[in-house]
């Protein structure tokens, strides 16, 4: 068990994906993110997300995403946040979003 002090420790905020690449490089198939968090600023993510979202859906999306992790290399690429999701039966990721639009940066909570 965690302690409520410990789950506030954890950033979640919603972003907007501006721009989307082939990541040829990963392991497993991905894609290299850029994602708008309002006054945040602009991070990019590495996800593997490329079973149910082409590069095209994936534009302009709204994404929930941890942004106070330390930043890690995958390859040579450097991935400044994670974005969330659900596995399905096949063990693919399902994106968590927000229900309707909301400005980039809020918080979840």
């Amino acid at each position: 068990m965690i302690s409520w002090d410990d789950f506030e420790k954890i950033d979640i905020r919603c972003g907007t994906v501006t721009e989307v690449h082939d990541f040829p490089n990963a392991r497993k198939p991905a894609y290299q993110l850029t994602i708008d968090f309002g006054e945040l600023g602009i991070k990019k993510s590495s996800a593997q997300i490329t079973h149910h979202y082409s590069k095209e859906n994936l534009k302009d999306k709204q994404v929930v995403a941890i942004i106070n992790f330390p930043v890690k290399q995958i390859a040579n690429f450097f991935s400044e946040c994670l974005v969330l999701g659900v596995y399905d039966e096949n063990n693919n990721v399902v994106l968590l979003q927000p229900e309707r639009n909301v400005k980039n940066g809020m918080k979840v909570g």
